[in-house]
């Protein structure tokens, strides 16, 4: 101890900057064990109104683009950030579980279309 301390002194700036590190490590370390673990138990999450299109897909393992495309939805840069299902609802002027309907039935599609690839 008495070691890591003459150090300490000796090279302030250089242990400052390796705690740094170290903190930046263990947040990202932690970071990616939050992300792992909460996408691991949220697999194929039935389809909810306050979901957007990229939740969605990502919970079922498809490509947003084509889940948008199949879905007939507006991609995030028409309003320039991902919409929510019940927002699109909002805009399209009709019920979210219309919209909910639409999107679960181009899940199916390209869910089949996977499964003959």
């Amino acid at each position: 101890m008495k070691r890591f301390l003459d150090l300490w002194r000796a090279r302030p700036v250089l242990g400052t900057a390796f705690l740094m590190a170290c903190a930046v490590t263990l947040f990202f370390a932690g970071r990616l064990t939050v992300f792992t673990v909460y996408w691991a138990t949220h697999h194929e999450v039935p389809v909810e109104g306050w979901m957007t299109v990229g939740y969605v897909a990502r919970s079922w393992g498809l490509d947003p683009r084509a889940l948008d495309a199949a879905a007939g939805l507006p991609p995030p840069e028409v309003k320039g950030h991902p919409q929510p299902l019940a927002e699109i609802a909002k805009a399209r002027g009709v019920p979210v579980a219309e919209v909910i309907a639409e999107v679960e039935a181009a899940i199916a599609r390209l869910k089949a279309q996977e499964a003959t690839e």
